[in-house]
């Protein structure tokens, strides 16, 4: 029982940290042209955007690991990633 009790937690560490949407396969998914919704389905949702007349900008990950898109017209036109593989 006690083996069951550690192995739950290590296993859950292990899940979570093997679904992040933050890979270099990702990315390299993305494609000029590609809808707002588009790019959501393959990193999921932001964790920030900016919206400026017809430019939003947005962020999924943090300052150490991140990949940033830049729509116009609600179409990507703009792709960088920091620290993704």
């Amino acid at each position: 029982m006690k083996t069951i009790t550690l192995l739950v937690p290590v296993l859950a560490v292990a899940a979570l940290a093997g679904c992040t949407k933050l890979t270099a396969e990702n990315y390299n998914r993305l494609k000029p042209g590609m809808s707002y919704e588009e790019v959501r389905a393959i990193l999921g949702k932001p964790d920030s955007c900016s919206d400026l007349l017809a430019a939003r900008n947005c962020t999924w990950g943090n300052e150490q690991r991140s990949i940033n898109v830049s729509f116009v017209g609600d179409q990507a036109v703009l792709f960088q990633s920091d620290n993704i593989r």
